[in-house]
């Protein structure tokens, strides 16, 4: 047994946290997986284990706080290529929203047997840790959001807006067969404010826990975009990730958005995500629909997907997504929403497409064939870094947004900040390397990437999970390490 104060001292890093600025040069020193000594200098004899960082930004490890596996590629498999890029990009963090239907498990049935499943799936094959988020699809599995709360520490429910009419990737009239819900069950507005109503009742008879519950929506309104993709699909004229965008139009998420917050002020469910806001509409929206129900707390989500490119991306067909990549106009505007402090946090929405799945095997300029969903948390802390530098966005602004927030709204209390008693999860990025985008260099299973050719300037050298070295010079070091994250998870307050 070690006599000397620290597992692992990291020597010469110039601390980024979210509530400090500029940068601090500090020695950092670990023990047991927790950061407990930040200081201008610690003898390197005091540590069984010394890296030098050489001056390297060292911000906390990134939490991505939205993902996908298991979709397009078994769990199993998914997990541990897709936690892999993860950990590249300086994510140690990986928060998976899952539900049961096709895809994913492809099956239905109650969450009591399908979490133990999923997190069997899971076990040693995450080289980041995780957790997940839950969507009650039928009417019973409502009935078992407790029961997910109490034995699995699973705090964060989702609903899928647009599910009620639309499937994964367009229209659908076949919705109970993709969802795997009896033939008289509807997945629609009455099913989403049962859930409110029962996460309300759940947060009241848990004050305890009341603050880490809490509902994430994917906003978007079934009837509009049934409507418009019929229109856009038969008029034929327009291609490409534009017409996708029509056909999801960015008033569809404005719609939904007021919809949703009109319920959760209706129900009492007080603690709501809005995921992934792609658009000037969306956001404006829920500006104003915040100042409408101050008694709910919108949390405003963007992806860096819908922050780094535009409508007439390289990518094509290959950015498809929901909802879509927007004009130009409405990238720069979440850009200012970011700058100006109306978002919360940044994510990915990883959700791994291989290359031979994703487009229309009979026509790969067509969009309505194309898969839905793209990989890229490999590129969240330099893609972010990199174009938010460049428009003012401060190092502290970034940690905020991408460790800081996730970890306060999600109950991660050990995680999201360089500090005494933290998980000492650490990712080291070079403020001067430009280097650009080639799937060929990341281990996700997707095999391109919608950021290919994009210069980026801010590289992840090293990333630390809990003290241990996983990823460094190109090279990850050991097996998959990270663990299954009950929540509330931690010990510290603040």
């Amino acid at each position: 047994m070690s006599t000397r104060p620290f597992d692992q001292i990291v020597k010469n890093v110039r601390v980024v946290r979210h509530n400090q600025e500029p940068a601090q040069p500090l020695d950092i020193g670990i023990k047991a997986g927790k950061f407990v000594r930040i200081v201008p200098q610690i003898d390197p004899e005091q540590g069984e284990r010394v890296f030098d960082a050489h001056g390297l930004l060292g911000f906390p490890g990134v939490i991505d706080s939205h993902m996908h596996v298991g979709i397009y590629t078994p769990v199993d498999q998914d997990a541990m290529s897709e936690s892999k890029a993860a950990v590249l990009g300086g994510v140690t963090t990986c928060m998976t929203y899952f539900r049961t239907g096709q895809y994913y498990l492809n099956k239905g049935g109650p969450y009591a047997d399908f979490y133990p499943e999923l997190l069997a799936c899971s076990e040693g094959r995450y080289y980041a840790d995780y957790c997940y988020h839950i969507a009650p699809i039928s009417h019973s599995q409502i009935k078992e959001m407790e029961l997910l709360v109490d034995r699995f520490g699973m705090t964060t429910f989702k609903i899928f807006m647009f599910y009620g009419g639309h499937g994964l990737h367009g229209r659908s009239d076949q919705q109970n067969q993709f969802l795997m819900i009896g033939p008289d069950e509807k997945y629609d507005t009455a099913h989403f404010e049962a859930i409110m109503r029962e996460l309300a009742a759940i947060m009241n008879r848990r004050p305890d826990l009341a603050e880490y519950l809490n509902l994430s929506l994917h906003c978007e309104w079934a009837e509009l975009l049934t409507a418009y993709s019929k229109k856009i699909e038969q008029d034929n004229i327009l291609k490409g990730l534009y017409a996708y965008s029509e056909a999801r139009p960015p008033h569809s998420e404005a719609l939904a958005i007021w919809n949703a917050a009109y319920l959760a002020h209706e129900t009492g469910c007080r603690n709501i995500t809005l995921l992934h806001l792609s658009s000037r509409k969306a956001v404006e929206a829920a500006l104003l629909a915040q100042q409408a129900f101050p008694d709910v707390n919108l949390y405003r989500e963007v992806t860096a997907g819908h922050l780094l490119i535009d409508w007439d991306a390289p990518a094509g067909n290959l950015a498809k997504v929901n909802p879509p990549i927007r004009s130009r106009e409405d990238v720069e505007y979440l850009w200012q929403a970011v700058l100006n402090h109306k978002i919360h946090s940044i994510v990915t929405d990883h959700a791994s497409c291989p290359l031979a799945m994703k487009l229309d095997p009979k026509d790969a300029a067509n969009i309505w064939g194309a898969k839905s969903g793209f990989g890229g948390t490999e590129y969240l802390l330099s893609g972010i870094f990199s174009e938010g530098i460049k428009r003012g966005m401060s190092a502290s602004h970034i940690a905020e947004l991408l460790c800081w927030n996730p970890a306060r709204k999600f109950g991660l209390l050990d995680k999201g900040d360089i500090a005494p008693g933290y998980d000492a999860d650490l990712a080291l990025l070079d403020p001067n390397e430009t280097f650009a985008v080639h799937a060929k260099d990341s281990p996700s299973n997707q095999g391109y990437s919608v950021f290919e050719g994009m210069e980026l300037k801010g590289r992840i050298k090293s990333t630390f999970l809990r003290g241990n070295l996983v990823f460094d010079q190109g090279k990850f070091i050991g097996a998959p390490q990270g663990r299954y994250l009950k929540r509330p998870y931690g010990t510290l307050t603040h």
